[in-house]
This record gives structure tokens, C-alpha cells and sequence, in this order.
């Protein structure tokens, strides 16, 4: 059947309807009542009562390739979802509503996204929706996506669903490491992804948005399991810890130096690529310590290499490093990635290359799609291309620059 989609639209009737606030209301305090594991059930009833049955959570798992359920005791059964090819995962990547008609009335997707992260999609049976009842479920979505963060902090629940196979040690330090793997807000937009997702070990990513500054960081520690992972969570403390006192980007890099050096054996070091973007203007600013250079994107294809002056890998006492710096138009998209990207052998021997990761991030960013769901593709196709091996971390981390007052 062809499918409908609405566009999110203030709705034009006054007053809330069958989705509005009185519902968010009893959403908000059911939530603050149940244990965990009767979330999904409670949310259900509650949208149930309003006239939306058969709801169901779908969370991404780790791997960004299904959507899968949440269960509970009276779940219509819904099963996992390829976010490639199905009208939930179409609600996902286009972050958008999408509604299907059924013979047993309209079958509605709405994406789960809190503070710009992509969690999952939200799907439930309506008899009827008018372009006012779908801004209200659209909050409702918005209001569950904040309640599944909220509530995942004390559970493991939420984040076992979503594992499809068992998850090694240093890959768990590492993902529970890292910030929202997407941010977004008008100005500026980052996403950011790891593979393999449950075996990487050294890479990790970080970022804040202070005031008009967008920091951001991307890592390689040497070596693999959990030592690796150990260094790398070193080496994100101490970035941390080095930004929040608000020190520049070369004092950064000094100070994780100094953590590494003293930490570990002198052999053991980090590759990083320290950044800061100022949102109100496009002025980025990096530093580059042994680290793969990034990639500007604009309108789709690769304008430029940000290579510059690099200095020696965190932890062996590089000099003071330069700081390069460039100004970005509207739009204007970076790429950040580690050396397991382009440095992996194909099945031919061959060894991938960075001309191929240009070409093949051109042909994804021309799909058109928002960051989170490129970011998503290009991993997939940099995988897809590289014969499915991924013997040592890759990670990419995109960032996004729309331009002031947006």
C-alpha cells in the first residue's frame, strides 16, 4: 500500500486533543513511578487509553543496522526492523513521521530523538490522524526519547536490548565512555561512529557545545583490548579535564601528553585530533598529534584536506603544536577519522586508501540525508567496501556547520 507521510506542522486548532498535554502529563508521571523494565508497558497504556494501540519502542542496536523492540507482556508481537527498507527505519533516517495505511487502521512511526540523538522510533495504531494529532504525537515521541535516556542511566535493560551478540570488555569501557553519538542544535550538528561495534577497544570521541564554542576530540590509542581501552579512557579524562579548565587547544594537547607520558610505558602513545568551532562565525581550529588528517565536505563532495602541522602522538613529548585553522561556509560538513579506516586491507590485499573513503563519503553525502543517518551510511559503506573486515578500530565523527542564527 502507498504510504503517507505528514510533515511536522504546528497544529492550526486550539486547544490540545487526544495526544496533547494531558497525556504528556500522565506520561511524565507514570515514568517517574515504574520500574524500568514496565516503561515500554506503561507507555503503551498510556497512549492506548488516548486511542493509539499496539505501541512499541524500537531502539537502534549498536551496530545501526535493526530497530529492535522493547518487549513487555502485551506487546503486539512486533519483531526487529531493518533501518534500510522499512517504513520505521524510514522514520529513523528521515526524521520525520511516517504513517501506513493497514486494514486495521493507520500504522504510525515517529522518531525517538533526545537532544538530536537518534534512539529509535516510537510505532503505534491510530484509527484516524489529522495534521494536529500528529505534532502532538510527534511531542509525545520527543517527551519518550527524554524519559528513555532519563530512566536508561539506572538500568541495563534499555542497553541489553539493543545488543545482538555479547560485547567484549574494552568495547564496553568505550561505549560507556562516550557522549550521545549525536548532537544537534541550530547552529551546528556532530555524529559520530564506531566500528567494530563490539569489539573496539582504543578509539573513542568527544565533544562539548560551550556557549558559541564547539569542542571536539577524536582518539586512537595504540594497540588492542583492553590496555588499549584503559590508555583511551586515560586519554579522554584528561582532554576533558584540560577543556573544562579552559585552557587552549596546544595547552590540551600538553596536558594529555603529560597524562600518557606518566601513566604508561614510554613506548605507548595516542594519535588525537583536538578541534574548536565557533558556531556563531564557522572559525575551526585544530590540532593535529599524529592523527590521520580530516576531510571538508561542501555541497557533496571532498574541497579539501585539513592537513597542516601535526605534532608527535600524546605521550611522547612532542613540541608545542601550531595551530591551524580555517573558515567554514554554511553547510559545510568535516569528516574525522581514525587510521583503521583507511589503512584495512582488502580481501585483495590492497590496502584501502583515503582516495576511496573521499569517493565513497561524495556518493553517500549526495543521498541527502541529515547527519546522523549519513554518518550511519558512510560507515556501513566504508565496511561494505572494505570486504566487511574491520581488523582494527575505525571511527568516524562527522561534523556539521549550518551557519549563524539558523
Amino acid at each position: 500500500m502507498e504510504e503517507r507521510e505528514r510533515d511536522r506542522v504546528a497544529p492550526e486548532a486550539r486547544g490540545a486533543g487526544r495526544f496533547g498535554g494531558h497525556l504528556l502529563g500522565r506520561l511524565l508521571d507514570r515514568a517517574a513511578a515504574v520500574q524500568p523494565r514496565l516503561f515500554p508497558s506503561a507507555v503503551a497504556q498510556e497512549l492506548a487509553a488516548a486511542g493509539g494501540r499496539d505501541a512499541v519502542l524500537l531502539l537502534q542496536d549498536y551496530e545501526q543496522l535493526l530497530l529492535v523492540p522493547l518487549t513487555y507482556d502485551d506487546c503486539a508481537g512486533t519483531g526487529s526492523q531493518p533501518i534500510v527498507g522499512s517504513p520505521a527505519g524510514r522514520a529513523l533516517v528521515e526524521e520525520s513521521l511516517v504513517v501506513l495505511p493497514g486494514v486495521d487502521g493507520l500504522r504510525v512511526y515517529l522518531p525517538l530523538t533526545d537532544g538530536g540523538e537518534n534512539l529509535g522510533v516510537l510505532a503505534l495504531t491510530v484509527d484516524r490522524l489529522d495534521d494536529r494529532e500528529g505534532a502532538e504525537l510527534t511531542r509525545v515521541a520527543t517527551l519518550v526519547a527524554s524519559l528513555l535516556t532519563s530512566r536508561g542511566r539506572s538500568t541495563d535493560l534499555f542497553t541489553r536490548a539493543r545488543r545482538r551478540r555479547p560485547m567484549s570488555v574494552a568495547a564496553e569501557i568505550q561505549w560507556s565512555l562516550l557522549p550521545p553519538l549525536t548532537m544537534s542544535v541550530a547552529e551546528v550538528e556532530v555524529a559520530g561512529f564506531l566500528e567494530p561495534a563490539y569489539e573496539v577497544a582504543g578509539d573513542s570521541f568527544d565533544y562539548a557545545l560551550n556557549a558559541d564554542t564547539l569542542h571536539a576530540a577524536v582518539i586512537d590509542a595504540m594497540g588492542h583490548g583492553l590496555k588499549a581501552a584503559v590508555m583511551a579512557t586515560a586519554a579522554i579524562g584528561a582532554y576533558r579535564h584540560a577543556r573544562r579548565a579552559g585552557v587552549g587547544l596546544a595547552e590540551i594537547y600538553a596536558y594529555m601528553d603529560e597524562v600518557i607520558a606518566d601513566q604508561f610505558d614510554p613506548e605507548h602513545f595516542v594519535t588525537a585530533q583536538m578541534m574548536r568551532l565557533d558556531v556563531s562565525t564557522g572559525r575551526l581550529q585544530w590540532v593535529n598529534a599524529g592523527h590521520p588528517a580530516p576531510l571538508l565536505v561542501r555541497d557533496h563532495d571532498v574541497v579539501r584536506i585539513l592537513d597542516g602541522p601535526t605534532t608527535l602522538p600524546v605521550g611522547f613529548g612532542g613540541e608545542k603544536p601550531l595551530v591551524s585553522e580555517v573558515n567554514l561556509q554554511a553547510g559545510d560538513r568535516i569528516v574525522c577519522f581514525t587510521d583503521g579506516v583507511v589503512e584495512e586491507h582488502t580481501s585483495g590485499g590492497i590496502q584501502f586508501g583515503r582516495t576511496q573513503l573521499i569517493d565513497i563519503a561524495a556518493r553517500v553525502g549526495r543521498a541527502g540525508n541529515g547527519l546522523a543517518a549519513t554518518t550511519r551510511a558512510l560507515s556501513h559503506a566504508l565496511k561494505a567496501a572494505r570486504g566487511g573486515r574491520t581488523s582494527d578500530d575505525a571511527t568516524i565523527f562527522l561534523i556539521e556547520w549550518r551557519g549563524p542564527g539558523r
